[in-house]
């Protein structure tokens, strides 16, 4: 019965919020068919915001809930898989964004799954996004069931996730990684939280004007540090075009499941992030000492 409560509420709001316009990213709302990635692995996002279903025999792990409007086409996606939402005893996220956290309130409400959540990211999700230094776009809050620490794992019936502290995106940021096996071929998998400095982020602190949180240039340094060095066979990410998403799709129809399977992808992906965050870093840098030296003039 309430398996079949879920697919109706499901139903009802996937039919009311497909025609809302998208928030920046028409991809971030346009559905995109459900497909399996590995064994126990499967995309269930729209076609950029990426959603996961890891399926255990014990009930199932969702990462990402997306937009406050997304939960009926992770819904229906989950449906399409022959999968129910109910099983859903778990739900992880990448950080507390509204594009990656905002259906987790909705999701909570209809699964009443426990909510884990990386431990610089907790207050930001159980405010809604009111205490995100960045003050975007608020959402529902939510109860956060367990705080995550860098490298706590999640287990449930003989799957385990490692949560990796991935930080300067959010506080918070986590980046998550399991193994499967593929054809007998042990296989790690690496779901990457985000890497971006956004343009309004401020990396360098200036006389009048803080860094965007304390530390966020040295976290982001960790981070690529820590990507780095991952082993990864299989990259994937909280956005679709970060690891080439439809591309792959589209090549899977001939490939078939090795196009995920693409470590050199993933390297060159963190290098050319780091490459794109260091240059960040010193155009602040070069803004910060012109202006003290302005200031040093006027003085």
């Amino acid at each position: 019965m309430r398996a079949r409560l879920l697919h109706l509420a499901a139903l009802t709001l996937f039919l009311t919020t497909t025609a809302l316009p998208a928030q920046t990213n028409p991809d971030w709302t346009a559905p995109l068919t459900p497909f399996r990635i590995a064994p126990n692995l499967y995309y269930v996002g729209s076609r950029d915001l990426a959603s996961y279903l890891i399926t255990t025999p014990a009930g199932d792990i969702l990462l990402n809930s997306n937009l406050v409007s997304s939960p009926p086409q992770i819904f229906h996606s989950i449906e399409q898989l022959g999968f129910h939402p109910s099983d859903i005893k778990i739900l992880l996220i990448s950080h507390a964004h509204s594009d990656h956290a905002g259906g987790s309130a909705a999701i909570l409400k209809q699964t009443h799954a426990k909510y884990m959540v990386m431990d610089a990211d907790v207050s930001t999700i159980e405010t809604g996004g009111r205490t995100d230094f960045a003050h975007f776009k608020p959402y529902p809050a939510a109860h956060v069931d367990r705080i995550l620490h860098d490298g706590s794992t999640v287990q449930l019936g003989g799957i385990t996730l490692t949560a990796h502290k991935t930080a300067g995106h959010t506080p918070g940021c986590a980046t998550w990684t399991l193994h499967v096996i593929e054809n007998g071929r042990p296989l790690n998998v690496v779901i990457v939280g985000s890497v971006t400095a956004l343009s309004e982020y401020r990396l360098i602190a200036t006389l009048h004007h803080p860094a965007s949180y304390p530390g966020i240039a040295q976290d982001f340094a960790h981070t690529f540090t820590t990507l780095a060095a991952l082993p990864c066979d299989i990259f994937l990410s909280s956005h679709g075009q970060y690891f080439d998403l439809l591309s792959k799709l589209a090549r899977s129809k001939t490939e078939g499941p090795s196009v995920w399977i693409d470590p050199t992808g993933y390297h060159r992906a963190i290098a050319q992030s780091r490459v794109e965050f260091e240059a960040d870093v010193a155009r602040q840098q070069k803004a910060a000492a012109a202006n003290r030296g302005t200031s040093l003039h006027k003085s």
